[in-house]
């Protein structure tokens, strides 16, 4: 019987696809939010050379709530990009465009953990678009 070996990479990436995919769609968390473009390029820790640029659109309906990309270093542990904070303050401001940068918080690569961060960068656009605000309910009088 084969067993696998899980490297700290590894059980990393197990447990936040786990968390990921538990999550609630985004249409179920942003009822407002009907398309979110995406545009990402992954840069070397000192921000200079451009290893890949990414432009995809996401569809609302599947896409999960926790939105994250993950690292480019093949060899980083427990580092990668949780985009879904900046997500869900874009859109409890209706904002149309969001830009930001994130440095990859993991390690440089197995043999360095707790010594060395990875500190990729990832620079990143969300373009998003919003339907119309679902109505507030009408609220109850009481009768004193």
């Amino acid at each position: 019987m084969h067993h696998q070996r899980f490297s700290p990479r590894a059980d990393y990436r197990l447990e936040q696809s786990v968390r990921t995919k538990a999550s609630i769609t985004l249409s179920e968390k942003f009822r407002e939010l009907k398309a979110l473009t995406v545009e990402f390029g992954y840069f070397t820790a000192q921000g200079v050379t451009r290893n890949s640029q990414i432009k995809y659109t996401v569809n609302p309906d599947f896409a999960k709530s926790v939105f994250r990309l993950d690292c480019m270093n093949q060899e980083c542990c427990c580092g990668d990009y949780d985009l879904s904070d900046a997500l869900t303050r874009a859109v409890a401001a209706r904002q149309a465009t969001v830009t930001g940068e994130m440095a990859c918080q993991g390690w440089l690569s197995k043999t360095t953990i707790d010594r060395i961060h990875c500190l990729n960068i990832l620079r990143y656009k969300l373009t998003l678009e919003y339907g119309k605000r679902a109505p507030k309910p009408a609220t109850q009088l009481q009768a004193v």
